[in-house]
């Protein structure tokens, strides 16, 4: 099997994935394709060798994640030199009320808490390789998924009981 073939047969299998995992670091569909896109270019660059790994789909998240995480630190920059407008789409799901309340409340997560909570939770990852992806301690992923989850409930406790944010009555 040629090396074209492979890779649209990997394109094929790992796109959809890409695009929501990416989706779910950014909460915009917009750059959720950009981050699927420009980490399956960065994937073909050197898809000779990466054919070879036991799992290339993990290589791919790594590479999405990166490229992510590099977008962040981006987007600091830029808001400690300028003051940008920025209007965002943001993704209302149409799966109820209780759906659009867990929505925000992971939408209003920190984007490091956000990523390890999605990761861990969503993709199914352990500590360890959440920890390898981001590049981060396993003790600074075990407290940021304590903390995210400790916020994510906070927030999602206050909504069922109609308590404002950050008060209680």
């Amino acid at each position: 099997m040629t090396d074209d073939l492979q890779f649209r047969e990997f394109f094929a299998g790992e796109y959809g994935r890409l695009r929501r995992l990416g989706f779910l670091l950014s909460g915009d569909w917009t750059q959720a394709e950009e981050l699927a896109q420009e980490a399956l270019v960065r994937v073909w660059w050197v898809w000779p060798r990466v054919r070879r790994l036991r799992q290339p789909g993990a290589y791919a998240r790594r590479v999405l994640v990166n490229r992510h995480r590099s977008l962040l630190r981006r987007a600091v920059v830029e808001a400690r030199h300028a003051v940008r407008t920025h209007t965002r789409e943001a993704y209302q799901p149409d799966l109820g009320e209780d759906a659009m309340v867990l929505w925000a409340a992971i939408r209003d997560l920190p984007p490091r808490q956000r990523a390890v909570l999605v990761l861990r939770f969503y993709e199914g990852l352990t500590e360890a390789e959440v920890a390898r992806l981001l590049r981060l301690p396993l003790g600074t992923v075990k407290s940021l998924a304590h903390r995210g989850l400790a916020r994510l409930r906070t927030t999602l406790e206050a909504a069922a009981t109609g308590t404002p944010r950050g008060g209680r009555s």
